[in-house]
């Protein structure tokens, strides 16, 4: 019997060039293989690690810097921070004494009981009458104490102090801004090394209301230099120069240090445990750097003299500027602890697992009452189930850009996107789970 042909060898360049490898030889290949991708796991890690840590140390201060920019550059948002303080009862209470010594310092009431006795004298009043209005001195300082007292507090504990706080505050934030800005927009501003006030306004404002007083000759009044040079300082430069630099630091330290996290999460090998653990590591900064907040606060009180400010004003002063920073620094610790929560609850440990599987029975069983009850969803439902990985992240992709979008956004702004964000996510399978049989059901043929 004829043995059948035997197949012809390989044609081309590979067939000649062919080697083969003994066994021990392949497993030497295998085994450097092995070692090469181990190095290259760990030159990953060791690079993500170093972004890591850069983003880390950078967060805190990027907090701070965007907190600073916005108090010193934005005149509506330090506004926004001191307006409180015209109504808080701690600094009334401190507005009201220092005004009311003030006053009271402005009467001399040692000269106004010595004329009380030269009057009684020139009366004819007794001596012994005479020599009591020395004693006076002590009840009528209390009196007139007293009347002020209470007169300044009517007033600092009304509307009109309040309006007036604001407005100051407005007024005199603008003024800085505009000098360390260079602003030439307003009455304060920095030309060179000088600081100087326009009074054009004023001047235009005051041969107006004389034309109008009757005064009509006023406005051939010919106008004289509008400038004043409130203070001139070589320094002023540096102080322009330092706005600029908190100016770009309050802008672009949060994207850098933004972008450092994502690389380092981009980077490691295990992108989901890098995403826990930077969510781990930015929630502990923020929580180190709360509790530098309350270490500073401390500080300052206890730096703060009674005399100068009293404590519960000193405490109200301090709680209130950094109320905004503080409310910034809690946001992204929540932020950061529903970041490792979704890490988590993403990956294969036991507990995650269990959820997953208890929230797929749920909205299994919602979609198929709904289908019991004739709501399917059809073809749209079984796009959805098809492409759910698309339609999660694009959901969630929403829910971050709401953040980023939402201006100054706080505990209950996040609280709101992420209850918004499982809604829809959990709805998306009800209706998924609705458009007809299962995966194994349809796949079954």
């Amino acid at each position: 019997m004829a043995q059948p042909p035997a197949p012809p060898p390989p044609s081309g360049g590979d067939a000649e060039n062919r080697v083969t490898l003994t066994a021990d030889e392949q497993a030497e290949y295998h085994r450097l293989r092995r070692a090469a991708a181990v190095h290259h796991r760990k030159a990953r890690y060791a690079g993500a690690s170093l972004l890591l840590l850069i983003a880390l140390l950078l967060s805190p201060l990027a907090v701070v810097a965007t907190w600073l920019d916005e108090e010193v550059a934005d005149t509506d948002r330090y506004v926004q921070t001191v307006a409180p303080l015209g109504s808080d009862p701690a600094v009334q209470s401190a507005v009201t004494d220092r005004l009311t010594d003030r006053v009271v310092a402005e009467v001399d009431v040692d000269a106004v009981t010595k004329w009380l006795g030269e009057a009684l004298t020139d009366a004819g009043a007794p001596p012994a009458v005479v020599d009591r209005t020395g004693a006076l001195a002590g009840p009528l300082r209390a009196a007139v104490t007293s009347a002020v007292h209470s007169v300044v507090n009517r007033v600092v504990t009304s509307e009109v102090f309040e309006q007036a706080w604001v407005a100051a505050n407005r007024r005199a934030h603008t003024a800085v801004v505009n000098v360390l800005t260079g602003s030439q927009s307003g009455a304060v501003r920095a030309e060179q090394d000088k600081v100087v006030l326009d009074l054009g306004t004023v001047v235009d404002e005051v041969k107006k209301r004389l034309v109008d007083a009757g005064f009509e000759r006023a406005s051939a009044i010919p106008a004289p230099d509008r400038q004043i040079t409130l203070f001139e300082s070589d320094k002023l430069s540096e102080a322009q120069a330092g706005m600029r630099l908190l100016d770009v630091m309050g802008l672009w330290l949060p994207v850098l240090t933004v972008v450092l996290a994502a690389l380092a999460v981009w980077t490691a090998p295990a992108h989901r445990a890098m995403l826990l653990v930077t969510a781990v590591g930015v929630g502990l900064m923020m929580v180190l750097l709360l509790i530098a907040l309350a270490v500073m606060r401390r500080v300052y009180l206890d730096a703060v003299p009674p005399s100068t400010l009293p404590p519960d004003a000193a405490q109200a002063i301090y709680d209130t500027f950094v109320r905004f920073l503080r409310d910034s620094t809690r946001t992204l610790l929540v932020v950061a602890v529903i970041t490792a929560l979704a890490a988590y609850l993403h990956g294969p440990g036991r507990a995650a697992r269990g959820v997953r599987r208890m929230v797929a029975r749920a909205t299994t069983a919602s979609g198929h009452a709904l289908r019991r009850r004739g709501l399917r969803t059809g073809g749209a439902g079984q796009w959805l189930e098809t492409h759910r990985s698309w339609t999660t992240g694009i959901v969630i992709a929403g829910g971050v850009l709401a953040l980023v979008l939402w201006n100054y956004p706080t505990v209950g702004a996040v609280a709101l996107v992420v209850g918004l964000v499982l809604l829809v996510l959990l709805v998306l399978a009800v209706l998924a789970a609705a458009g007809g049989p299962g995966r194994t059901a349809t796949r079954a043929p």
